[in-house]
């Protein structure tokens, strides 16, 4: 879900390909969420999904936010790319959370992200941290000891998410600390080829896991105390769910095709799937879409699945993007000054004593 590039002949189709893929797993995995209740199958399928999907939309962010260096240009797309979209989409949220759970009262607030807003205020709060971890000797340690910390302290509370800003921090740091060779390491067909039995091992442990652990750690929404257990399994799980999330992330990045593929394209598009899929998602509930019983039996969840990913499919399409481009990608030329060059007069060289003037001095 990082920013578009610039120009389409820039765009990378491995990128594009595994942010489609992405936000594929996202949708899934929220139209999941109903259907774990009473099946350890989806149950296992849900855990593995959110150990690795948005860790690896994660960590594309970063590696696309190398180049953010804070400067007028790069600050406006931000503002107009991350930080106008959360504020507009916070607000839709919670005017369609009023009428879905019957909540007239619900204040609209910017501090407490609301179902799926919390990744742009925390995209918001990395981009403009990115210089200063460019600058460090050992970003990703340091990154990580911040996580841990944030594992320990449930006096966070819940304004901007920051626990979930500071859990998922490793992820991005580690993109941008990324460069294009290890992209190409992760993509050999030795790596393809182990992570077949790896993500098989996974799915095992996430089905033993259902009924003997919380898979909570993986959401990173809490800390350690909030979570039932004592104040020192934080760090310690900061760096047991660190070390699993990116092993499932190599093996998903080992998988994306390289090539251009038929959803390529709308690799572009996910920002707008993941902000309007949301809505989808939350008010199936109030519409009764799982009320029936067959919904929540494998030929309903086969379908459940296929649904999903064609919604966030459609969402991702052109005529969608141009649609609702002016609250994604709003063109907000209009609050900024236009840049000027500088027009101080330059100061003449300075002349040493008995420097003679003129074009004969010149030549």
């Amino acid at each position: 879900m990082s920013q578009p590039h610039s120009t389409e002949k820039q765009r990378d189709a491995y990128f594009d390909n595994a942010k489609y893929l992405a936000i594929v797993l996202v949708a899934v995995g929220h139209a999941w969420e109903p259907l774990r209740d009473g099946s350890r199958t989806v149950s296992a399928l849900y855990t593995f999904v959110y150990a690795f999907h948005m860790p690896a939309f994660i960590v594309v962010s970063g590696y696309f936010s190398r180049n953010f260096d804070a400067s007028p240009g790069r600050l406006r797309r931000l503002v107009t790319g991350v930080a106008v979209p959360y504020i507009v989409f916070e607000t839709a949220y919670t005017l369609f959370t009023r009428w879905t759970d019957q909540e007239p009262d619900r204040p609209i607030s910017l501090l407490d992200p609301l179902y799926l807003t919390w990744f742009l205020i925390a995209l918001f709060i990395w981009r403009l941290t990115t210089p200063l971890w460019l600058g460090m000797r050992w970003p990703l340690p340091v990154a990580l000891a911040v996580a841990a910390l944030a594992t320990v302290s449930p006096s966070i509370g819940n304004d901007l998410d920051l626990q979930r800003v500071l859990q998922f921090l490793p992820y991005f740091v580690l993109g941008l600390c990324l460069r294009p060779e290890h992209f190409r390491l992760v993509r050999r067909r030795r790596v393809r080829l182990a992570a077949v039995p790896v993500a098989v091992c996974a799915l095992v442990v996430a089905y033993w896991t259902v009924p003997r652990m919380t898979g909570a750690w993986f959401f990173h929404r809490d800390s350690a105390p909030e979570l039932g257990a004592p104040a020192w399994y934080g760090p310690l799980m900061t760096l047991v769910v660190f070390g699993c999330s990116m092993t499932l992330v190599v093996c998903f990045l080992s998988w994306v095709p390289g090539r251009r593929t038929w959803f390529t394209a709308l690799g572009a598009g996910t920002l707008y799937g993941y902000l309007l899929h949301g809505f989808l998602a939350q008010g199936s509930r109030f519409w009764g879409w799982y009320s029936p019983g067959w919904v929540h039996r494998p030929p309903g969840e086969i379908t459940v699945t296929l649904v999903a990913a064609a919604v966030v499919t459609v969402l991702c399409t052109p005529p969608v993007r141009r649609i609702f481009r002016f609250v994604v990608e709003p063109n907000m030329e209009w609050a900024f000054r236009r840049e000027t060059p500088d027009r101080r007069p330059v100061p003449e060289p300075r002349r040493e004593p008995g420097t003679r003037t003129g074009s004969k001095a010149l030549s």
